[in-house]
């Protein structure tokens, strides 16, 4: 019910201050950006850019847009369960989630579950390759994946919605609403994502001959938004972003007689921030309060249940200076405050104060260079200092060379520090060094980019056994990541015919600097295709998804693998140009009907269906 009423209150309050003033006169589309260090200071590192076209081709949740489309591997609980990320073989911790431009890993685990986020509440996603510590603070090691709502300032009036159904009772709500003019900007946003998610098991049987299918997995996730903007003058602009979301997920048993098991967990994240123009000198000021919780219940007949809460408050200061016209100086500082509770951790405060120094020079129109270097001070552990260094030189039009070097770490979380028992006070943060060169090349109607990247992670945070058998964190291990990830794209457009492919390949090497084994669920080689031919109203596409075998144990013992796998989807739709847009759209999943799975005993479902309509108006 409470999130029922925020999201009343926020619609009432959004739709009188847009439509406040009607301005019929609109010269230029004005967009601001909501993460303007993403565009800034990325001229050295890779940024994939997802649009609403391949948002829309995949199914709602997240995991399922990266999986598809970007060398990032996921490990799923089950389909709908929990979802951790690896990211140039490195942990799921170590890759930051940046909402708006804030760092939204959870502060419990240092994670984000991206079964519990819809691509579809954004108007843009990225996934930036390589460290980015300096700007984005803890788990920025592998990379970061960039979550943005984009406020535009011109006169329109746009609603779109989105209906999804498909096998297994699955079904997918997807509403968005942008009013806007020359002083306001609004978006309001409602998703909800549903399904009973009992598939058969292909080709697994009890020892009755009974046919298993996943039991318990049911799960429901609502969240909504409201975003608006206020521009005072040309030089001064508001910004408020409000989004609430929960999850409610019953966990899939591995056998039959397992005890049947719920996990419950939400977040509310509201964002104020102040953009200001004076000549050379321009700020940005944010000030968050982030909210997460969860509730476990070890058995769903039971009102017991075990529970975690923090409240996070961050406040960012950004002076941009511009020295020269080619010469950029950021000075940032930021100040974060966590107070932590719950039946694991007890109830603690984790300051933390920073200051991060940036420095970009284009020398002429073909060179850029990046600096930039980040402390930050809090008692709770001892943190290194940030670097990083790029380049970006492009020698011609057809080829772009980058370089780029930097220093960055992960925090220990309030689990690693506090849960009771076996947390360890005394734990120092992960420390990474890396450098990377990437390779850019543009051909006519084809661009393609080919990065070799080097992690050396020391400190690696790892809960062992202890005496007695007690579990505790320790930092321990030395981890060193190489590899290289390729991603092509190529259109080509033939009278009323347009086609496009779309590629991504990753091989990684992750492995422990003593036992020179590989990191257990990292697998060396990931892939991903996409084909699509467009002509007048119709659209019919193609994807395919190949994962290659992962250890499961730290031994590496070839007895205790996950088989690779190769996954594809078909799709077709059809706008019938109603109103702005109406599109009535058809997908088969898993074409092939394969049997695979990325966590073992955690099946996924065979060959399965999925119908959807898109309105515009």
């Amino acid at each position: 019910m409470t999130i029922k009423l925020r999201f009343a209150f926020c619609l009432l309050f959004l739709c009188q201050i847009s439509l406040a003033q009607n301005d019929t006169i609109t010269n230029l589309k004005e967009v601001y950006v909501s993460d303007k260090n993403l565009k800034k200071y990325s001229a050295s590192q890779s940024v994939l850019k997802l649009n609403d076209s391949v948002i829309n081709k995949n199914e709602a949740l997240l995991t399922d847009l990266l999986n598809f489309n970007s060398t990032l591997y996921f490990k799923e609980y089950g389909r709908g369960m929990l979802s951790t990320v690896s990211f140039r073989g490195t942990t799921s911790s170590q890759t930051a989630v940046i909402w708006n431009g804030i760092n939204i890993n959870s502060q419990m685990n240092g994670s984000t579950d991206f079964n519990t986020i819809s691509g579809s509440d954004y108007n843009s996603i990225s996934v930036k390759a390589g460290g980015g510590s300096v700007i984005y603070g803890s788990g920025a090691i592998g990379g970061t994946v960039h979550l943005n709502n984009d406020l535009l300032f011109f006169n329109r009036f746009e609603n779109n919605l989105k209906l999804d159904y498909g096998s297994f009772n699955t079904i997918g709500i997807n509403y968005k609403t942008s009013i806007s003019n020359k002083k306001w900007s609004t978006q309001i946003g409602f998703s909800k994502n549903s399904s009973t998610n009992d598939y058969k098991y292909l080709n697994r049987y009890t020892w009755r001959g009974e046919q298993r299918w996943n039991q318990n997995g049911q799960y429901d996730i609502i969240t909504l938004s409201a975003n608006v903007g206020y521009k005072i003058n040309d030089n001064n602009i508001l910004k408020l972003y409000s989004q609430t979301s929960n999850t409610d997920r019953n966990t899939s048993l591995i056998t039959e007689t397992d005890t049947k098991t719920k996990y419950v967990n939400g977040f509310n994240r509201n964002l104020l921030e102040y953009d200001g123009n004076f000549g050379k000198l321009k700020t940005n000021f944010k000030t968050a309060y982030i909210f997460e919780n969860y509730q476990y219940f070890g058995n769903i007949d039971s009102k017991n249940y075990s529970y975690g809460k923090t409240e996070n408050l961050i406040t960012k200061l950004d002076l941009d200076y511009t020295l020269f016209k080619s010469t950029q100086i950021n000075g940032i500082i930021d100040y974060s405050r966590t107070n932590g509770y719950g039946t694991s951790f007890g109830n603690h405060v984790r300051e933390i104060s920073s200051a991060s120094l940036l420095l970009r020079q284009d020398i002429g129109s073909k060179w850029k260079t990046e600096l930039g270097v980040r402390k930050e001070f809090t008692n709770n552990y001892k943190s290194p200092l940030l670097f990083n260094f790029g380049s970006s030189y492009k020698l011609n039009d057809w080829y772009n060379l980058k370089l780029n070097v930097s220093r960055n770490f992960r925090i220990p979380t309030y689990n690693d520090l506090y849960w009771e028992t076996g947390g360890n006070p005394d734990l120092k943060p992960e420390s990474s060094y890396q450098g990377e060169i990437g390779n850019v090349f543009t051909f006519k109607n084809i661009n393609c980019t080919q990065n070799f990247y080097y992690i050396k992670v020391k400190d690696m945070l790892q809960w062992v056994p202890g005496p007695g058998g007690l579990w505790a964190p320790v930092n321990q291990d030395k981890v060193n990541s190489y590899g290289t990830e390729t991603l092509i794209n190529w259109t080509k457009r033939y009278g009323k015919n347009t086609f496009a492919v779309n590629a991504t390949y990753a091989y990684t090497i992750s492995e422990d600097s003593k036992t020179k084994n590989q990191i257990f669920y990292v697998p060396f080689h990931k892939a991903t295709g996409a084909v699509s031919y467009s002509r007048n109203r119709m659209n019919a596409y193609y994807q395919v998804l190949y994962n290659g075998f992962v250890y499961t144990t730290a031994d590496n013992n070839s007895a205790d693998i996950i088989n690779d796998y190769t996954v594809s989807n078909i799709g077709i739709d059809y706008d019938f140009k109603f109103l702005d847009s109406f599109k009535l759209g058809f997908q088969v999943l898993n074409l092939l009907n394969k049997n695979y799975e990325s966590l073992e005993n955690r099946p996924m479902p065979g060959r399965n269906f999925n119908m959807y309509i898109t309105l515009k108006f």
